[in-house]
């Protein structure tokens, strides 16, 4: 059995702040790091280009992309960009963005011949209030879907094509790092994390298979867990 860790700190700060110094440590390791969008990841990116500048022994990748050119204000690309990779003095080894501006079918074509077979070690995962991970959306087509990269469709605003890594991609990563903040995602961390998994909640499908998988919440996404 895989290793599963829950760990609830006070607020989103703390929650950032932990998430900064993990990444500081993978920088410092070196390997093939996956990065998500949203406030959080934003502010955990932020922290840790002022704690640790030198990149080069890591590959960035992402989890999904939005279909929109990387300085359009909807790229994830484009977030990380400005709150990490502009920050830092040595840039990463390798940046590896999925060219959503080329249309949702052929960039994620092009994003799986570029993954291949590579080994990701520490893959960060948002959840939606909706129990969406990636743009995997709740009972969409694409959880049963085993290609690597996925054109998928929008599941909520913004209604922009999307390209995502595929549940087998994910779960194969060695760290899967969950990060919840905000008590709209109360609902959702008590399904994924508690409940049975269910394609209505794609976060409860996404455990790593060979390693270990770590749930970062604050209080108030944490609010409907178990006491």
């Amino acid at each position: 059995m895989t290793d599963f860790e829950l760990v609830v700190v006070e607020d989103e700060n703390v929650l950032a702040s932990i998430v900064a110094e993990r990444l500081a440590r993978a920088a410092r390791e070196g390997g093939n790091v996956v990065l998500t969008g949203g406030k959080t990841p934003e502010q955990a990116y932020e922290e840790v280009a002022g704690r640790e500048p030198d990149w080069s022994k890591v590959d960035l990748w992402w989890g999904d992309e939005r279909c929109v050119p990387p300085d359009d204000k909807n790229s994830n690309y484009g977030m990380a960009k400005r709150a990490l990779l502009d920050r830092i003095k040595q840039q990463p080894h390798s940046v590896h963005r999925i060219k959503g501006e080329l249309g949702k079918d052929e960039a994620a074509a092009d994003y799986e011949r570029e993954l291949g077979d590579t080994q990701l070690d520490l893959l960060l995962l948002g959840v939606g209030p909706d129990g969406h991970i990636a743009s995997l959306f709740p009972n969409a087509p694409t959880l049963r879907q085993r290609k690597k990269v996925l054109p998928a469709e929008p599941g909520l605003e913004p209604f922009i094509d999307r390209v995502t890594l595929s549940l087998p991609v994910l779960r194969s990563a060695r760290e899967v790092l969950f990060l919840l903040a905000g008590e709209s995602k109360a609902d959702a961390a008590a399904r994924a994390f508690t409940g049975e998994p269910s394609p209505d909640t794609p976060a409860s499908l996404v455990r790593s298979t060979a390693g270990r998988t770590v749930v970062i919440l604050d209080r108030a996404a944490a609010a409907k867990l178990p006491a």
